[in-house]
This record gives C-alpha cells, sequence and structure tokens, in this order.
C-alpha cells in the first residue's frame, strides 16, 4: 500500500520518468528549431489562436520560441538560454537550443547504459573545457589591423545573413550593417541606430542614411529647410492650456466674458511660446500636439516646430543630438540644447519624413528598410539587427572563428583527445560531447538536402588530418577551406553558445524529480 504524502491536486514524477519528461521535452524543442538552422535553413510560419490576422514569419530561434508556450519544464529551459543568447549576442540562438538538446539526446543513452548522471556532468565540463580551449587556439585576432578587421566584420555579416531572409542580397546588406557598426566606433549601443521599416519597393532598395529620420514634418508655412540647426526637445502641452480651476463651473452671462476668457487662454499660452523664444532657438521639437495658435507664432518668430515626436523618437533625438527633453522653461541657461548640421524634409515612398544631418552624436545613422509586405520588412528587420548586434559585439571582442561546421569540429577533435585520456565511465560522458558537437555539421548538411553522414565523415578526417579550416560549403555540397570562402563567425557567439548549451544540459539533467503542485490559493488553510 502506498502511503498519501501529498495533499490532492499535487502530481509526483519520479527517477526515470521524471527524467524521461526533462529529455523528451529538450529533445522535442530541439526537433522543432533545428530545420533552420544554417544558409538553406526553412522558416516557420507562426500564427496567433487568438487573432487570426496576425502571424509571423521567422528562423532565427529565440522569436519562434519566444512565440510558443511550452508546458513541458524542460522546453522552457531552452526557450530560456535562446532568450539569453539572444541578449548577449543576438545571433546563435538556433544553435544553442540545437547543441543542447543534442547533448541530452547523448546523455539519454548514456544513462540507459547505468551511468549516474553525475558522471555525465563531469564528463561534459571537462569536453566543455577543452572544447573551448581548442576553440580560443583556433582564433584568429585581426582587431589591430583595420582594413583585415573589416573583411572580417563583412564575412560575419554575410555568413549571418546567409541564413536568413535576406540571403539574396546579402552582400549589399552585409556592407551596410558593418558601415553603421563601425560608425559607432566601439559602442555597443545599437539605439543610435535606427531601423525604419517603409513597406513598398523590393530589399534591395533598403538603404543607410548618415544623421536621424523623424517619421514627421514641419509645421505649416514654415522652411522645409534649416542649417545649423539650435534644437530644444520638449515634453510639455503646447494645446490651449485651459485657465484650469479645478471642480469649477463657469457661468457667463455675456459672450465678452466668454471672449476674456479665450483671450485669457491665449494670452497664457503667448507668455509659454515668449520662455521658449529666450533659448535662441530655430527648431523647437515637442513630444506633445501643438495647436495652430502655438505654431503660428512658432512660424513667425521664425522657429520650426516638430509636433507629437512620438516617444521613442524623442528619446533617441536627445541622444542623437545631444540635447536633453525639456518640461518646463523657466531657466534658459541651465538646458543642454541639441545641435545638429541640417534638418530637411525628405520623401520615402510616398512619405515626407524630416532628415536630420551631421548631428552631435557622429555615431547616429538610420537603415531605411524597403519590402514588398510587412512579413518581409519585420523578419528583414529580426535579421540585421543580428547582424548588427553580432557586429558589434565583435568589435568589442574581435577575435573569429570559422563557420560551416569548421569551428564544431575543431572542438569535436579536441574533445573526442580528452576522452581518450580520461580513464573509467567519465570517457564516455567526454565522447558524448564530442558526439553532440558532430551533430550541429550534420543538421547543417541535411537541411541542405545532402548526404550528412558522408559529408561530415569527409570533414572529419579533413580536421583530423589537420586542415583545420575546412568547413561545409553548403551550395555545392563538398568541404572546402572556410578561409577562403569567407564563411567567419564571431569566437564570442561560440563560446557562448558551447558555455550556455553545456550549462543548459547539466540542469536538466540534475534533475530527478518533477513535482506538479497547484499554486495554494487563500482558502487552503496552512
Amino acid at each position: 500500500m502506498s502511503v498519501q504524502i501529498f495533499k490532492d491536486q499535487v502530481e509526483e514524477d519520479r527517477g526515470e520518468n521524471a527524467r524521461m519528461a526533462a529529455f523528451v521535452g529538450a529533445i522535442a524543442v530541439g526537433d522543432l528549431v533545428k530545420s533552420t538552422l544554417g544558409p538553406k535553413g526553412m522558416d516557420k510560419l507562426l500564427q496567433s489562436a487568438s487573432n487570426p490576422d496576425h502571424s509571423i514569419v521567422t528562423n532565427d530561434g529565440a522569436t519562434i520560441l519566444k512565440s510558443i508556450p511550452f508546458e513541458n519544464p524542460a522546453a522552457k529551459v531552452l526557450v530560456n538560454i535562446s532568450k539569453v543568447q539572444d541578449d548577449e549576442v543576438g545571433d546563435g540562438t538556433t544553435s544553442v537550443t540545437v547543441l543542447s538538446a543534442e547533448l541530452l539526446r547523448e546523455s539519454e543513452k548514456l544513462i540507459d547504459q547505468n551511468i549516474h548522471p553525475q558522471t555525465i556532468i563531469e564528463g561534459f565540463r571537462i569536453a566543455r573545457k577543452h572544447a573551448i580551449e581548442a576553440l580560443d587556439k583556433n582564433a584568429v585576432n585581426n582587431g589591430n589591423n583595420q582594413e583585415k578587421f573589416r573583411q572580417d566584420l563583412l564575412n560575419i555579416a554575410k555568413t549571418t545573413l546567409s541564413s536568413k531572409i535576406l540571403s539574396q542580397d546579402k552582400e549589399y546588406f552585409a556592407n551596410l550593417a558593418v558601415d553603421a557598426i563601425l560608425r559607432l566606433k566601439g559602442s555597443t549601443n545599437l539605439n543610435n541606430i535606427q531601423i525604419i521599416k517603409k513597406v513598398g519597393g523590393k530589399l534591395s532598395d533598403s538603404y543607410l542614411d548618415e544623421g536621424f529620420i523623424l517619421e514627421k514634418k514641419f509645421g505649416i508655412g514654415q522652411p522645409k529647410k534649416i542649417e545649423n540647426a539650435k534644437i530644444l526637445i520638449a515634453n510639455t502641452s503646447m494645446d490651449t492650456d485651459k485657465v484650469k480651476i479645478f471642480g469649477a463651473k463657469f457661468k457667463v452671462d455675456s459672450t465678452s466674458k466668454l471672449a476674456e476668457l479665450e483671450k485669457a487662454e491665449k494670452l497664457k499660452m503667448k507668455n509659454k511660446v515668449d520662455k521658449i523664444k529666450k533659448f535662441d532657438i530655430n527648431v523647437f521639437i515637442n513630444r506633445q500636439l501643438i495647436y495652430d495658435y502655438p505654431e503660428q507664432l512658432f512660424t513667425d518668430a521664425k522657429i520650426n516646430s516638430i509636433e507629437h515626436a512620438d516617444f521613442d523618437g524623442v528619446e533617441r533625438l536627445a541622444l542623437v543630438t545631444g540635447g536633453e527633453v525639456v518640461s518646463t522653461f523657466d531657466n534658459p541657461d541651465s538646458v543642454k540644447l541639441g545641435y545638429c548640421d541640417s534638418i530637411e524634409e525628405i520623401f520615402i515612398g510616398e512619405d515626407t519624413f524630416l532628415k536630420f544631418s551631421g548631428v552631435a552624436a557622429g555615431e547616429a545613422c538610420t537603415v531605411v528598410l524597403r519590402g514588398a509586405t510587412d512579413h518581409v520588412l519585420e523578419e528583414a528587420d529580426r535579421s540585421l539587427h543580428d547582424a548588427l548586434s553580432v557586429l558589434s559585439q565583435t568589435t568589442r571582442d574581435t577575435k573569429t572563428v570559422l563557420g560551416g561546421g569548421c569551428a564544431e569540429m575543431i572542438m569535436a577533435k579536441a574533445v573526442d583527445q580528452a576522452a581518450a585520456n580520461e580513464t573509467g565511465k567519465k570517457a564516455l560522458a567526454i565522447e558524448a560531447f564530442s558526439k553532440a558537437l558532430r551533430q550541429l555539421p550534420t543538421i547543417l548538411a541535411d537541411n541542405a538536402g545532402y548526404d550528412s553522414s558522408e559529408l561530415v565523415t569527409k570533414l572529419r578526417s579533413a580536421i583530423y588530418n589537420g586542415l583545420s579550416s575546412s568547413g561545409l560549403d553548403l551550395n555545392n555540397g563538398t568541404v572546402a577551406d572556410m578561409r577562403d570562402l569567407g564563411i567567419v563567425e564571431s569566437y564570442k557567439l561560440k563560446k557562448a553558445v558551447v558555455n550556455s548549451a553545456t550549462e543548459a544540459a547539466e540542469v536538466l539533467l540534475r534533475v530527478d524529480n518533477i513535482i506538479r503542485a497547484k499554486p495554494r490559493t487563500a482558502d487552503r488553510n496552512h
């Protein structure tokens, strides 16, 4: 007879079952995203159940996993590592999920052979150490040579983009992304790069523009271009300032009294505009609306006004022009004004935009993305964001490694050697780690429709025989020199993938008990 120790509504999975649940969940997630890996990976169409009009087409691992609600706790662990990878490096979200799932797939076989999970974890730790050492040894650092480094960045951008929607125009977008990142001069603040999406045209009509573009136009009757702009950025109400008497009702016994009231309101507004004039500016940008009367006053004072600049726009403008957002106008001396060489109205597609050139933050630039549909634009935006994130991280940590399964195979080789030196059951776990690493090139080849066992065996023998820059050329289905093909990836990205995947696998390996309980409610006593 079993003793019931839990209250009602509590289920428990123990030992074998718990571990199975953890493995199965994680492996299923790995299988879900692995078909998106590599230059020949496919996309997923995610449709919202509650809003049938809303759908996403993407092959960005983090986006896919973020959009799907998972029941299985192990699946959630993998979703988490892909999120962290997205925040830390910006790309490699699919790789980290797949590697973690493959590590668990291998662990499952080992546990069937009665190897203790803690032994597997120890083995994985040794393997990871050797893998990262090998990666480090094979990394190339061109940080000091500007020309070579730019080429590295271009290659990284091309490699990143080749598995995404921008792959058709990857030369063009790689250049665009590298130009944008090099303007940042080593900063990783991507806020200086603004991306504007405009439906219409084709992807290759996109371009990079220096400065900052705001989706607004100047007030009526104001000049379309301003040189040497001194800018005051404000967040204040410029609609008719009501004469506020709270909780009071006005009763007027004649229209002349009403006119007096309006006059008082107008005067209040005029005083505000007079205060603003004292700042000696020629452009006034407001977060809120500007009514006709104050706009007229600005026009007379030769000040161009821009109203209702969206919040993101105002924050970013302040950052880019070096000004600050002001809401009271009493002391002009203590306020930092923004500055830029010129502001002019330009057209993108059918719409008017304002272009700020020669801004104080010289690193600021705007990418204007064009594309046939919203889905294309959204995915192009995600792809470009991945590329920009990886590039900005690479300007920090300038080491690069080779892609196309080359880095994984080099790590696998080092891990195999470590396994040969280890005695006891740990050696099996270390070998399993190497098998999991070899799965990445295998999946790349599978996705491209080639015979993966043949290709990966060739790659393995090339790398194990010392041709350390061999990788898979997935356009021709051969093993080729990745350095010649320019298939380069960021060292930081690869390192993050191996570290996170190992840790996630380790977390799930430690599980031997899953307890599901309803949360305590107020009526359940103590």
